[in-house]
């Protein structure tokens, strides 16, 4: 099949009639204790797959998660820091320019190490989960895209008294704020009362003992959720009902049958036509692809293959649909396949070396 599609890429530059070539940025979060600066930034060829014009657009200390908003003006990346007070962590938000990236501004999380942001659709709110104390940091955002000062604080370690509570990722929906937590094994449920976010009448969307649900997405319908487990190397799916609870549905495993190593799952992401869901395997060092059912919302498995590298902590489609690229976080190498849109298989075409790669971005 390679050497079709490098037939096919050969034909297109010598004609160059049907075959247009778009470039896309890319942004890439890092950890920093490797020999990695900070954050990056990549021209990325959507015809070829090609990755070009490394830039090192701000040096920050574990970049280690990054979001931008729906208008495309404003990127926001967690850090590890000890500046400010009570805290192991801040978000900082820059604007985005031609030429690069400007700071507008930082501000502290409250909690101890933040692993993820996530901002709403209108741009109005954003969510840093942080790992470390098990809370969230829900910031208002100014117009200018600037991090208001003191967000609030929602702690969840005083959700249970049993389990230790690790903050992992926030999505803002329609139906309100959801945060995986993966040491209560559950995702939280917030609604906005028009001064603060508090618990939504159904506050946690409960998964089995030692599940440890890390990252999720909702169907483009937002009739169902897809939650995969770092811990149990699973996906698992719900479906909303009519009084705008979810309940399972099914789970999935990520690793092979015959996989008896330690796995632990990262990342999960819809191909863009909503017809295949991807997940990460760190240990069997996979992506694995499901089939989605558009009716019933379930899964069937439709494809297997290596990330040829070490510990895929974070992956990325390419706005065209075409491209899947891995962050190797121990390998030091983004990956980059060509997405079959008809099957969901991928093939493996070339990488690029950069020290601990943890997210991918694409603008």
């Amino acid at each position: 099949m390679k050497k079709y599609y490098l037939l096919s890429l050969t034909l297109c530059f010598i004609f160059n009639s049907s075959c247009e070539t778009k470039t896309e940025k890319l942004f890439v979060g890092t950890f920093t204790s490797n020999g990695s600066e900070g954050l990056y930034s990549y021209s990325f060829n959507s015809t070829t797959g090609e990755i070009t014009n490394k830039k090192l657009e701000a040096k920050l200390a574990d970049p280690s998660f990054l979001t931008i908003s729906e208008n495309k003006k404003y990127l926001y990346t967690v850090e590890k820091t000890d500046e400010f007070k009570n805290s192991k962590g801040a978000v900082t938000a820059f604007k985005i320019e031609n030429d690069g990236l400007t700071e507008i501004n930082t501000v502290g999380t409250s909690g101890g190490y933040p692993c993820h942001v996530g901002i709403s659709k209108k741009g109005d709110f954003l969510a840093a989960s942080c790992y470390g104390d098990g809370s969230l940091s829900v910031y208002k955002v100014a117009a200018n895209g600037s991090l208001q000062e003191n967000p609030q604080y929602i702690d969840h370690k005083v959700l249970d008294t049993v389990k230790t509570s690790h903050a992992h990722a926030s999505l803002f929906t329609s139906d309100g704020l959801f945060t995986a937590d993966l040491g209560l094994d559950a995702i939280k449920r917030y609604s906005y009362d028009g001064e603060k976010h508090v618990a939504d009448k159904q506050a946690s969307i409960n998964l089995p003992n030692g599940a440890g649900p890390r990252h999720f997405k909702f169907s483009k319908n937002g009739n169902f959720l897809y939650v995969i487990n770092e811990l149990s190397s699973t996906i698992t799916v719900f479906q909303k009902q009519d009084n705008g609870n979810f309940t399972a549905i099914e789970t999935q495993s990520t690793v092979a049958e015959n996989y008896t190593e330690k796995s632990y799952c990262a990342d999960i992401h819809f191909s863009k036509d909503g017809k295949f869901l991807y997940g990460s395997n760190r240990g069997e060092n996979t992506i694995v692809s499901f089939k989605v059912n558009q009716e019933t919302g379930k899964l069937t498995l439709a494809d297997r293959e290596s990330v040829r590298g070490d510990w895929p902590r974070n992956f990325v489609i390419d706005p065209t649909d075409s491209f899947l690229l891995v962050a190797n976080e121990r390998s030091n190498n983004i990956t980059v396949f060509k997405r079959n849109t008809e099957n969901g298989s991928l093939e493996f075409l070339h990488e690029t070396e950069l020290p601990s790669p943890v997210c991918l971005e694409f603008l």
